[in-house]
């Protein structure tokens, strides 16, 4: 059996075999957006170490094969079928020799079976037994020079649907240093004005990959000495209101038709649709970055454990420095996220988008101890209730006032599509409206 494949011509594989992130670098090789060169053991090959403890027959020598021309220094990066941000092993900057490429592989592959990635699978309900491919490349430095960095970029605000990219970067880092929420970051635009060439050429990735998806796209970057790279891309995967706006736009812009837009939506984004909002008089003790819109309430939790623990009695912030995969028990059983550092990228913004969980992070002045968290000179003790903006980024103290804002245009014009389609105009709520538009397209496409 082969294990390995060149990412060029990863496309020719499910992503079943490959992982979804090396199906996406063979995407972006195809439509002629610079990515390093590489190769990627397939799940097939993680399933079978799972299973015996030792890599395959043949894996060693037929790695070391295809890693030779890829130069002196490699990543050694997780690609799962499914997108499982922050939970399995990434190793950056190993010289490609037998011994070092074995121990690595070993690596990512255990890391499938780690306690926080079995625990990200149950919460996402993905099966256990899939494995992860692993994804070997040329090295790029983001930390090279001053022409240099890393960052992550969304074609459009992930937040509000907004046809405006956005995301962040880090000049004379490495990408690591984005996600994980330790360094503080600039705005994407930034770019603009440092590194006008990579920002020009990121722009036109993005708008390739739109066109190619005919959705939004999220992109990994590094740009070392003033040349871009694109290290991973996925569709944008937007909720709530900004799935709504999305899909609406795109139907404007002639991109997909009605029907397209409808089955994009689901009837959970609309739980999340009207945006709801502390009231002005709340006792906000604490700003940072609103990066998942709603309000979340609940007892001050400052661990992991202590969150698990906690919700057993009822609703838990968690507050933390930054998050970590670590965390990940503790972010499925909070009800909202509040981080010191970290921007729209950082693990604890992604993972909440992906969880539908109001988040605020980057509170610059917030200190998180064993039991209390401080702000300034305010004390909040653990058990503590405290109410969070993910829209506004205010943190506030105990139960503030919730204002709902009314429905905007684009949820209005989503839902008169649906009951064209299904024929029934009766004032109902608005998930089932959508749910009885998207029965009949499934049975118009099913016979």
């Amino acid at each position: 059996m082969e294990w390995v494949r060149h990412l060029s011509a990863a496309l020719a594989e499910p992503p079943e075999v490959v992982g979804g992130k090396a199906h996406g670098l063979a995407l972006l090789h195809r439509l002629g957006v610079p990515v390093p060169a590489g190769v990627v053991v397939t799940t097939e090959a993680c399933r079978a170490y799972l299973r015996a403890g030792v890599l395959p027959d043949g894996l060693g020598e037929e790695l070391a094969t295809a890693v030779e021309t890829l130069g002196p220094s490699v990543s050694v990066r997780s690609g799962a079928a499914v997108s499982m941000p922050g939970m399995m092993d990434t190793i950056l900057n190993l010289r490609p020799t037998p011994e070092v490429l074995d121990k690595a592989l070993k690596s990512v592959f255990a890391s499938w079976d780690t306690p926080r990635a079995r625990t990200y699978r149950t919460l996402h309900g993905i099966p256990h037994d899939l494995g992860t491919a692993v994804i070997v490349q040329r090295m790029v430095f983001g930390d090279r020079d001053d022409h240099s960095g890393s960052g992550v970029a969304f074609s459009r605000n992930p937040d509000t649907g907004v046809d405006v990219p956005f995301g962040e970067v880090l000049f004379g880092h490495q990408g690591s240093d984005v996600v994980s929420g330790r360094s503080l970051t600039h705005p994407l635009h930034d770019l603009a004005d440092r590194e006008p060439l990579v920002w020009q050429g990121l722009l036109a990735a993005l708008h390739r990959l739109e066109q190619h998806y005919r959705d939004a796209c999220y992109v990994e970057f590094t740009f070392e000495s003033g040349k871009l790279w694109l290290l991973q891309v996925r569709p944008g995967r937007f909720t709530g209101a900004a799935a709504v706006r999305l899909a609406t736009d795109l139907v404007d812009e002639r991109v997909i038709d009605r029907d397209t837009a409808l089955l994009r939506v689901s009837p959970q984004h609309l739980r999340h649709v009207r945006t709801s909002r502390i009231t002005p008089d709340a006792n906000v003790i604490a700003r940072g970055l609103g990066v998942c819109p709603g309000v979340a309430s609940g007892r001050v939790a400052v661990t992991a454990d202590e969150a698990v623990r906690m919700s057993a009695d009822g609703p838990v912030v968690l507050v933390r420095p930054e998050t970590s995969p670590d965390d990940i028990r503790g972010l499925g059983a909070a009800t909202g996220i509040v981080t010191a550092r970290g921007g729209p990228a950082s693990h604890a913004a992604v993972v909440a988008r992906s969880m539908g969980k109001p988040a605020v992070v980057g509170v610059a002045d917030l200190v998180v101890g064993a039991d209390s968290v401080m702000v300034g000179e305010r004390v909040v003790g653990v058990g503590e209730s405290i109410t969070i903006d993910g829209t506004g980024g205010e943190v506030a103290l105990g139960l503030p006032r919730i204002v709902t804002a009314a429905a905007d245009p684009h949820l209005h014009r989503l839902l008169d599509w649906a009951d064209e389609v299904s024929g029934d105009r009766s004032a109902r709520e608005e998930a089932e409206r959508l749910g009885a538009a998207q029965a009949v397209l499934r049975s118009r496409r099913s016979g």
